[in-house]
């Protein structure tokens, strides 16, 4: 009887030791939202030099800017991979999220694209310029056009300027406002339209045929860094660590810089 619940016992202690080993394996999966390109692209270069230390990456891809966001705060996701500092902080006023950034990793220039006109000593009175609708990106491409001489902003409007904010526009340009990812799909409809990176590079558009980029230094370069966004707390965590240390190597640079060429920035 006494052998026969010493087995017991130690069957019952290979069992939880075997569990413990399976929870160790799970704990080693780091879960990333991103946006397709270039985010899930640079993800698979880091994939590989994760699995080397034992880690597994699994990238899940959105077309959206709120949803890997909402995720995060969740939990779903362990860190997400698509968005730049400012819009992350503007994200937290806005919805109570508690995202920081562990890393910051590269930076996307934004470019004034060509649609029905194609320079713009040819913008006709009234023509239409496209820009994206939430706050920190549309700020952005107005300070763009703002540097291209076509409008004038309040002094005073800082990085999140409005249409509301215009107080000189000569050629009376009708901004248009629309949601980010939506920008490379209505580009023929309207004469012009500043156009995000990750989605300019999904469309296909080379930042070397820009009428007009955004310079890859100064205070863009610091403002709209992309960072690896997680929950407050989480950022030091090994496995996030890890998800940094693979994005700042040297392979990931490499990639980045050889892909895209001068659309994406590294920032390490």
């Amino acid at each position: 009887m006494k052998k026969r619940l010493i087995a017991l016992t130690l069957a019952l202690l290979l069992v939880l030791a075997l569990a413990a080993c399976a929870g160790k394996e799970e704990d080693k999966t780091i879960k990333v939202g991103a946006t397709p390109a270039p985010h899930a692209e640079i993800l698979e270069v880091a994939k590989e030099l994760l699995a080397e230390e034992g880690y597994t990456l699994e990238i899940v891809e959105f077309d959206d800017y709120i949803m890997p966001n909402t995720a995060v705060e969740e939990g779903e996701l362990d860190a997400n991979y698509f968005q730049h500092i400012t819009y992350m902080n503007g994200f937290n006023a806005d919805n109570g999220t508690h995202l920081v950034s562990a890393a910051a990793i590269h930076y996307e220039p934004f470019g004034l694209y060509a649609g029905k006109t194609d320079s713009l000593d040819a913008l006709a009175d009234g023509a239409q310029i496209a820009i994206p609708n939430d706050a920190t990106n549309g700020g952005r491409a107005l300070l763009l056009l703002q540097e291209q001489g076509l409008i004038t902003l309040a002094e005073d409007s800082g990085l999140e300027p409005t249409v509301q904010d215009i107080v000189d526009n000569p050629k009376n340009l009708e901004i248009v406002e629309l949601e980010a990812r939506l920008l490379p799909t209505t580009l023929e409809d309207v004469d012009m339209a500043v156009i995000n990176g990750n989605y300019a590079i999904d469309a296909n558009l080379k930042i070397a045929d820009a009428l007009a980029v955004e310079a890859n230094d100064g205070t863009a370069a610091e403002a709209y860094a992309n960072v690896v966004a997680v929950k407050e707390g989480n950022e030091n965590s090994e496995a996030i660590q890890a998800l940094v240390k693979a994005l700042e190597s040297e392979e990931v640079r490499a990639f980045i810089e050889e892909t895209y060429e001068g659309a994406v920035m590294p920032l390490f």
